[in-house]
């Protein structure tokens, strides 16, 4: 078999793995779909049986399919007798008035069954089984204000009443009921309490077993194709490498069925939700960033100014020689590397810019000279004119030579290095004796907590998010440079 026949096996090994993933994400997907829309149906349930949306003052209206009709059921929901009752009672008083007129005895009774089960409504609130009793109190409310009494129970036997009604309007009345009241008593019902203490629910005995069994059967298979894959990997360590689709067999907690979702969405690799995943850590950082780096740097300089305000800082000078000093190479780093910055500068940047520094010192040589009076005598002498500045290059490249040749001697001299070591410790020795003085201490005490205050207010509090959306757009071009560009045949070994 040729290499590229395996190649070609690889990869079709590869692509049927990734469409079964795939597919079983999409279960996945449509499994949480219905869980969500399960776990919002109760708080939701007046939308999908009305289909209205408030917005501000205007109630849209949506067209809804009878979704309540059939999830209704699966929630143990059973319409409520007493406000079914209620409301088949206001339908045949509007088919009674139709047929005999509003002035007939049955209409009447109708009439007297209507307030007797308004009063009746109002004393035991029927809404309060299905925790609607705010419901009840927009129904009451709306009644007071139609009727202007202070009474709902008045009310209702008011608006129930031939007077009323005829005053009115029947029509006009019984339409503002079918519009304003109707509704409030049709989102009522009851759902029955099961013998745990919950109420009543068929979403697993009926919709939800499906996808238990799916998953069930699916977590065997990869349990045992990675244990076989993988030697010595046991079961429980193959369940613990797919520890994610537990969730998806858990009859409670359901919502973590996100997590599974995610993780197998992500493992499908969509390019897409990689994009969108990127997106979402990026609006995350950036809300959080920037009050994270503000309470760590505000943190840090806090401690630094409490060090100080507590001495730290004296104590530090006061003991800077006698406190122990651990050497892990015998080796001074600070001479070191003064050394070698010293000898860098010397053999290598003065020579560079021996013309500069020859320029600039003639430059200022000549300005001096041109405030004495002999030298402009000495200029206006015909022939003579270009002589003082040749005198002045000559002079200012024997000053220099002479410098570069005195530190190049000093350097490569033991005694003047000695030398130049002792006074510099000297001179450090000097400036930390005068340092401990107790004004000069407490001036610098003050400068460096006025300091960190100004860079707190100047550069750490001022970081605004703008600042932090440019940080991890850099952050993010600079990952994509650093990864390894994608090959085709991209190994999937996971199952």
């Amino acid at each position: 078999m040729t290499q590229l026949q395996k190649l070609t096996i690889k990869k079709k090994r590869v692509s049927g793995k990734l469409v079964f993933e795939r597919v079983m994400a999409t279960i996945a997907l449509v499994n949480l779909t219905l869980v969500i829309f399960d776990l919002t149906y109760v708080p939701w349930r007046n939308f999908w049986l009305q289909g209205d949306i408030k917005v501000g003052n205007v109630i849209i209206n949506v067209p809804l399919p009878p979704i309540t009709k059939w999830y209704d059921p699966i929630k143990g929901i059973e319409p409520y007798r007493d406000t079914v009752s209620y409301l088949k009672t206001v339908n045949q008083l509007k088919q009674q008035i139709s047929e005999t007129g509003l002035q007939s005895p049955q209409v009447e009774k109708l009439l007297a069954e209507l307030r007797s089960q308004s009063v009746e409504m109002i004393d035991t609130n029927p809404f309060a089984v299905a925790n609607k009793t705010g419901t009840l109190e927009k129904i009451k409310n709306r009644m007071r204000r139609h009727l202007a009494n202070d009474s709902a129970k008045a009310s209702f036997r008011e608006f129930w009443s031939y007077n009323f009604l005829s005053q009115r309007g029947w029509e006009t009345e019984l339409a503002y009921f079918q519009r304003e009241i109707q509704p409030l008593i049709e989102t009522n019902y009851f759902r029955p309490v099961g013998e745990n203490g919950q109420p009543v629910d068929f979403f697993f005995e009926r919709i939800d077993w499906i996808f238990f069994l799916i998953f069930s059967i699916e977590l065997i298979g990869r349990v045992v194709y990675i244990s076989r894959t993988h030697k010595g990997v046991s079961w429980q360590e193959a369940i613990l490498w797919r520890w994610y689709d537990i969730f998806l067999l858990l009859p409670f907690w359901r919502w973590l069925r996100v997590i599974s979702v995610y993780m197998r969405l992500k493992e499908c690799q969509i390019r897409r939700l990689d994009r969108l995943q990127r997106q979402l850590n990026q609006i995350f950082i950036a809300n959080f960033a920037e009050e994270i780096i503000e309470v760590v740097v505000i943190g840090v300089i806090d401690q630094i100014q409490d060090s100080i305000r507590q001495g730290d800082l004296r104590d530090f000078l006061s003991h800077a020689q006698n406190r122990p000093y651990i050497d892990l190479n015998n080796i001074d780093e600070i001479a070191e590397i003064g050394n070698i910055v010293t000898k860098l500068a010397i053999y290598r940047i003065l020579p560079k810019v021996q013309p500069d520094i020859e320029l600039l010192l003639q430059h200022n040589i000549e300005n001096v000279l041109q405030n004495l009076p002999a030298y402009r005598s000495f200029k206006a002498i015909p022939g003579l004119a270009d002589i003082p500045k040749q005198l002045t290059e000559k002079l200012v490249t024997e000053i220099f030579q002479a410098i570069y040749q005195g530190l190049t001697s000093a350097i490569e001299d033991p005694i003047g290095a000695k030398l130049s070591g002792n006074l510099v410790n000297h001179l450090g020795e000097a400036i930390a004796q005068e340092v401990k003085n107790q004004h000069t201490i407490e001036r610098i005490q003050s400068l460096l907590i006025d300091m960190l205050e100004e860079i707190k207010i100047n550069y750490v509090q001022r970081l605004s998010h703008g600042d932090i959306e440019q940080i991890i757009e850099q952050t993010r071009h600079l990952r994509q440079k650093a990864e390894p560009k994608a090959v085709e045949i991209i190994p999937y070994q996971r199952m």
